[in-house]
């Protein structure tokens, strides 16, 4: 979390508990761990330049803690991605520093904001229904607490579980 604190033109808004999850894609490997960090972000210029920005620096941060490039889906050390950004909603090519390291993507990436499978992944929206439960992304049909309640109707109970909660007092995860 201090790495995100060290972020230009941002600071944190709020942290998600931390869920465990079961894999998504490549299925034999551990269950992934996920949470929601929200950040106030200094508008200046466009959204869609200002959220490159924002993804360049995320994939860098993920660079830094040793992100490996392996297969699509499988266990990797830190993955960042946009999910939202305010009330924009746009999809343009990212540029190389904010392209994904996964070797199954070739050819053009995109960035897509909202997140275009986040209101289909109850791992994505456990922790972010903490921090906005009533909030309707743009383009959403319905706020992120109902795509909550769809996603864990298709994916049973026990598909994300929350694990622990972050203590600022002492910049870690507490069971």
């Amino acid at each position: 979390m201090r790495s995100l604190d060290a972020l230009p033109g941002s600071r944190q808004a709020g942290v998600s508990q931390l869920y465990a999850t079961r894999p998504v894609g490549v299925l034999d490997q551990p269950d992934f761990h996920n949470a929601v960090v929200a950040l106030d972000v200094l508008l200046t210029g466009d959204p869609e330049g200002r959220a490159l920005t924002l993804l360049i620096a995320l994939k860098a941060l993920e660079r830094s803690f040793g992100r490996q490039q392996r297969g699509r889906w499988g266990p990797r050390e830190l993955d960042l991605d946009l999910l939202i950004f305010g009330r924009h909603r746009f999809r343009q090519e990212r540029p190389e520093f904010g392209r994904s390291v996964d070797p199954g993507r070739t050819g053009v990436q995109w960035l897509e904001v909202p997140h275009p499978a986040a209101s289909e992944r109850s791992f994505v929206l456990a922790p972010l229904a903490d921090l906005v439960p009533g909030l309707v992304p743009p383009g959403w049909s319905m706020t992120v607490e109902t795509a909550l309640e769809r996603a864990v109707a298709v994916e049973g109970p026990d598909a994300v579980r929350p694990v622990a909660a972050w203590d600022a007092e002492v910049a870690g995860w507490r069971a």
